[in-house]
């Protein structure tokens, strides 16, 4: 690839990364932000003469309407900026302490401690976690990932290759990682990419037809249930890939060309499914299973901790393999990675009280948004590989499923403990929350959101059902698109708009980066509003291209 800005003054790690990239590599999180940085600065080094950037590196802490119609903002340093119109998008805000983690920290402070409520390791000072010192991670996914790279490479660990083996060579000043969740295991590891940066799956049942048929029943005041009524769809979907794949791995296109049309004829879980399963010889331990891809410990018994770390390792090395094979190619892989091709499909049905309040609090943001995280949004296979390799180098240990942090008085230390492993305690000087805060405008400490809901000027979007119910979201209330903020009293403000995950709950999985090349919902969005701040009419030629349906 072509190294951006060589002259520029970029880290050494940096540069050796632009010089392996494929241009079906998986970046690194840190080399994106790179990324973004540079395209940032390219883009307002080659504006038009007639526009202009102003950048200020304030907190922005209160917003609001003067008598002529203008926006004022009011920065911490106490600059007032006047302008027509405000987009907010501020992405993932950190939150006031829950009494549990008020509880922790305090705890941490008066043992003198560590403790890191959920937060962007990004915007951390680590240096509390002491070299050598036992450290829990309480969470398995990217933020995971994150840390583990920042308490290893980020301390001068190096991964060296040796006979197709990754090896870690410490340091010396990393700490004991000790990591846990529920599940007990990472995310699934991302396939080999073999989509290039702009293919996707077409969706096969989840048609536009078909997402505009539950909007027209989500507009008539009618209940419509995610796990009875779409997920269905996409388990077919995902399953129907798989199988797919299956056959063409193992003998040709021709014979999955027949298999998925017979396969689609039939609904899911039926007894007509288990026929053409077997007609096309599809053994029974090669069935699709839900719950050992979501769980893979779900029948297991592990006698001790040893016990389960064999097996994960076990575990980790098979998934590996899998990811191998790439995310076409590769049965497995190919239906993950589906699942991840299809947000845009599903969020499309998602949006806006287009599920139940009742069915959006207990099957989506309780069941199928960490089961989509846990599948499909998982690390590249190297970081799994680094996983391995600090395994087996004695710096990270992963407890089995089930995690409890616990505190202990009489020895000013955190506990761990796994209710699989009753037995099975560890003990650490600092407690990492390893994953990102919830989104949630009531709990936000970002002084402009908390501001504007002390003024009523923004609102918590709230999803209603047939029969008087309600759910109330983290996400601020907004319109359809171009997504105006909406007040405490349920006006519109034609002048404000917000974008990106302050709006999660009524948009679905806004955290998710965008691709280029598939119509992404994302960028649809942020277009829609980018047009209306601007005054530009969607025309006739652009309407095919707005994933809004």
């Amino acid at each position: 690839m072509t190294i951006m800005n060589p002259g520029g003054d970029y880290d050494e790690v940096v540069l050796d990364e632009a010089k392996r990239l494929q241009p079906d590599s998986y970046p690194t999180r840190s080399f994106y932000g790179h990324y973004l940085e540079w395209i940032y600065k390219h883009i307002v080094d080659n504006l038009p003469p007639n526009f202009r950037i102003y950048s200020y590196q304030e907190t922005a802490i209160s917003l609001d309407e003067d008598l002529n119609g203008m926006q004022e903002i009011a920065l911490s340093n106490g600059t007032k900026i006047n302008v027509h119109k405000v987009i907010l998008s501020v992405g993932h805000t950190t939150l006031s302490l829950s009494e549990e983690e008020k509880r922790l920290q305090h705890f941490a402070h008066k043992h003198n401690l560590c403790y890191i409520s959920p937060s962007n390791p990004a915007d951390l000072l680590l240096e509390d976690i002491k070299p050598k010192e036992n450290v829990i991670l309480r969470g398995l996914g990217l933020n995971f990932f994150d840390y583990m790279s920042l308490l290893t490479i980020g301390r001068g660990g190096k991964f060296h290759s040796i006979d197709g083996n990754l090896i870690y060579e410490p340091s010396g000043l990393e700490p004991y990682m000790i990591a846990g969740s529920r599940r007990g295991i990472p995310y699934h590891a991302r396939g080999e990419n073999e989509k290039g940066s702009s293919g996707r799956h077409l969706p096969l049942l989840l048609t536009a037809d078909v997402i505009k048929e539950f909007h027209i029943r989500a507009q008539q005041g009618l209940d419509i249930s995610f796990q009875k009524e779409v997920w269905p769809l996409v388990a077919k979907e995902i399953e129907t890939i798989y199988y797919t794949a299956l056959i063409n791995y193992r003998s040709c296109t021709c014979h999955g060309k027949r298999f998925q049309e017979e396969y689609l004829k039939y609904d899911w879980k039926t007894e007509e499914e288990e026929r053409v399963l077997k007609i096309f010889n599809i053994e029974e331990a090669e069935w699709w299973n839900w719950e050992s891809i979501s769980n893979p410990c779900y029948n297991k018994n592990f006698q001790n901790q040893d016990e389960f770390q064999n097996w994960l390792l076990s575990y980790l090395e098979d998934d590996l393999s899998e990811a191998q094979k790439g995310n076409v190619s590769g049965p497995k892989k190919a239906a993950l990675d589906a699942l991840r091709d299809l947000r845009n499909e599903v969020r499309l049905i998602i949006d806006h009280n287009g599920i139940s309040g009742e069915s959006y609090k207990k099957d989506v943001h309780g069941w199928y948004t960490p089961l989509n995280a846990f599948v499909s949004i998982g690390p590249p296979a190297l970081r799994i590989q680094q996983m391995i390799a600090l395994i087996k180098a004695g710096v990270l240990k992963v407890l089995a499923p089930g995690l409890e942090v616990k505190i202990d008085e009489s020895k000013s230390k955190f506990i761990a403990s796994c209710s699989k492993l009753d037995a099975s305690t560890v003990e650490a000087s600092s407690l990492i929350e390893a994953r990102l805060p919830d989104t949630n405008v009531r709990r936000t400490s970002d002084p402009l959101l908390s501001y504007l809901m002390n003024t009523g000027q923004c609102k918590p979007y709230v999803i209603t059902t047939t029969y008087g119910e309600s759910y109330e979201t983290g996400g601020i209330s907004v319109t359809s698109s171009p997504y105006n903020l909406i007040n405490k009293r349920g006006d519109s403000h034609m002048n404000r708009f917000a974008f990106g995950v302050p709006t999660e709950g009524v948009h679905w999985a806004t955290a998710a980066g965008v691709r280029p090349g598939v119509n992404s919902v994302t960028l649809g969005d942020s277009d829609a509003i980018a047009r209306a701040v601007l005054d530009i009419k969607i025309e006739a030629k652009d309407q095919e291209l707005v994933p809004t349906l």
